[in-house]
């Protein structure tokens, strides 16, 4: 309380006195003036010793003795006392003057020491330490002017000192003399004198230990203008800042205030807000201007750890910024959410939309993985790792085009399907789509085909190995890898066409030497065209590419081998050195397993003698050299 509303205390006017018993004062009414005499009289020569200006005046709260300081405050409390006495029987007593200056150098001393024991215990009072200790607010409520040895003795009971860390026991000890003095002052009036110490104080080591985490106050002009790296450098620095600035810089500022200002909710209320408001303000205010900046796609993931940053520290700033005098730090911390989720919702828009608008034409050389299909499910997939956060700020933003998911992609709705399980199935059946158009660019059928294999193989990689497997579950896997070896199936049918229909639809059946000659003619010419032209194709799954090369060896080694078998003997003792059979089944096992490398420049060269298969010069991977 300021001195002048102490002013309006001691010296309002008396109200019309009364006949009453004397029972009927309260006890500190009745204080016999040799009693009112003796207080003064001990409060002078506790002045004359401890006057904030007195040079052989150390300090009161030094060392492991604390009498002289109950003492002092015993005194300051009975001299208090003595003041009411005064003022309920002669308000213009030349006493109350008396006892009004030694209150006011009393109050000077204790204001002394209030600001000693905050210099002197920086280290120790560092929010780090004082946040360690349980916070006092659910013991509050004892007594707003309780004695110091109660606080001493019974708020810090040490159950067991020698396991407490030095540091910790020497910051419970701050705490208890900054509590008893405080208590002093504002029970005699002079709260406010108190307060200002300790603003001066906590809020200098709250602005600095914000800086030391780089957090540092921008306006939306300046990061406006910053390059994009400069930005990011100093979103990092924020990422790594806020957590110990929560849990540990304003957390522990919160304790040690509630501690320290218990006697008064509002000025401890009052207090930390004056302490704490302006660097909480810059901390929480830097998300929002950073959802300012202008937007790319890339920047989704970097908003995100932004929004999850505060999300995760929601319950810590709720309970610390909770009261009405703080409530600007709440709000800022909400609107930073706020402003990052539809940053976030419109970048997630962006991101569609540049799928669907994506133009290139020209078809992927050798069939490979698409660009645009390594990008997008790459971003898919490392957005899966947000999902959590994802879903409550999506919530609220319905999918529009959740009726347009087919059955034949998705299987039946779910119930249990969240917001960004149906985004995320979303946008991948948006990125198939533009991958069948673009495999209308490929002149050659069976090559759209394999396009279309490859780049579903890596979608579908994609989903299993990342948290898109749980998502999307093992249905959509199971549904895609099946379209998968639809699409290889209708390659072989297609790539491979003139291969299987050079020979006879039934390799058993017997023919003229001249139709199997025809018959070995055109297959070495259907296969060697085949193989040369798909030398140039790529499957870069390893899997994938085992899969059809097993298929195809099967396939065609298989109808091959049975023609071979019944027709190669006849063949080479009619037609010697000129004979057209130039394959054996292991040579087409060998020439398939050279496919899907994209090496592109595959030929099949002549033989010399009418067994090529005991007469070939095999490179690595079976390749013949001419």
């Amino acid at each position: 309380m300021p001195r002048k509303g102490m002013r309006s205390v001691f010296f309002r006017s008396p109200t019309p006195s009364t006949p009453s018993s004397p029972l009927s004062h309260s006890p500190r009414h009745t204080l016999s003036d040799s009693m009112v005499e003796e207080n003064i009289e001990v409060a002078e020569s506790c002045a004359a010793k401890w006057a904030a200006d007195a040079v052989t005046a150390g300090s009161l709260f030094q060392g492991e003795d604390r009498d002289e300081a109950r003492q002092f405050i015993k005194v300051v409390k009975d001299l208090h006392a003595a003041m009411h006495c005064i003022v309920s029987r002669d308000p213009t007593s030349e006493k109350l003057v008396r006892a009004h200056d030694l209150m006011r150098i009393a109050m000077e001393r204790l204001q002394k020491e209030f600001y000693q024991i905050l210099s002197a215990n920086r280290e120790y009072l560092y929010p780090e330490s004082v946040s360690s200790v349980q916070s006092p607010v659910t013991v509050s409520a004892r007594s707003s002017t309780s004695d110091f040895e109660a606080e001493s003795e019974d708020e810090f009971c040490f159950a067991n000192e020698s396991a407490i860390a030095e540091v910790e026991r020497v910051s419970m000890s701050a705490m208890a003399d900054l509590k008893a003095i405080a208590d002093c002052m504002i029970s005699t009036g002079y709260g406010k004198e108190c307060v200002k110490v300790y603003k001066i104080v906590r809020k200098s080591i709250i602005d600095e230990s914000l800086y030391n985490l780089g957090v540092e106050k921008l306006s939306i002009s300046k990061v406006q203008k910053m390059d994009w790296e400069v930005l990011e450098i100093k979103i990092r620095s924020w990422l790594k800042a806020v957590k110990p600035a929560v849990k540990s810089l304003f957390e522990g500022e919160r304790i040690l205030c509630d501690h320290v200002f218990s006697a008064s909710v509002s000025i401890r209320e009052t207090c930390f807000a004056q302490i704490s408001k302006d660097g909480a303000m810059t901390l929480f205010g830097f998300p929002e201007l950073v959802a300012k900046y202008k937007k790319t796609p890339e920047k989704i993931f970097i908003t995100l750890d932004l929004y999850e940053a505060i999300a995760d520290l929601w319950p810590e700033i709720d309970y610390i910024f909770s009261s009405t005098a703080t409530s600007m730090v709440q709000s800022q911390a909400v609107n930073s959410l706020v402003k990052l989720g539809d940053n976030i919702r419109t970048l997630f828009a962006d991101f569609e939309m540049a799928i669907q608008k994506e133009s290139s034409k020209a078809p992927v050389p050798s069939g490979g993985v698409h660009p645009l299909t390594r990008y997008v499910m790459n971003y898919i997939s490392f957005l899966s790792d947000y999902s959590g956060i994802l879903n409550d700020i999506v919530a609220d933003w319905p999918l529009a085009t959740k009726v347009m998911l087919p059955e034949s992609y998705y299987g039946p709705p779910k119930q249990d399907d969240s917001p960004i399980t149906l985004r995320f199935a979303w946008l991948i059946l948006v990125l198939l789509c533009k991958l069948d158009g673009k495999a209308e660019h490929y002149n050659d059928v069976a090559l759209s085909y394999l396009f279309l294999a490859n780049n579903l193989r890596y979608v579908v990689d994609k989903v299993r190995s990342s948290n898109l497997k749980f998502l999307l579950g093992n249905d959509w896997i199971e549904r895609h890898e099946s379209k998968i070896k639809l699409y290889t199936s209708k390659y072989r049918r297609i790539g491979w066409s003139e291969v299987f229909s050079s020979l006879p639809a039934d390799v058993a059946a017997d023919i003229s030497p001249e139709k199997a000659r025809e018959s070995f003619g055109n297959f070495n010419r259907a296969f060697e065209e085949t193989y040369r032209k798909q030398t140039s194709w790529i499957v870069p799954d390893q899997k994938l590419r085992d899969e059809i090369k097993i298929s195809l060896a099967k396939e065609i080694g298989s109808l091959y081998g049975e023609f071979y078998a019944k027709h190669r003997l006849r063949m080479g003792r009619v037609y010697g050195s000129g004979s057209m059979v130039r394959l054996s089944p292991d040579d087409l096992g060998n020439y398939i397993s050279d496919l899907f490398y994209g090496s592109g420049s595959g030929s099949i060269g002549s033989v010399s003698s009418s067994y090529s298969s005991s007469n070939s010069s095999p490179t690595s991977r079976g390749r013949v050299v001419r």
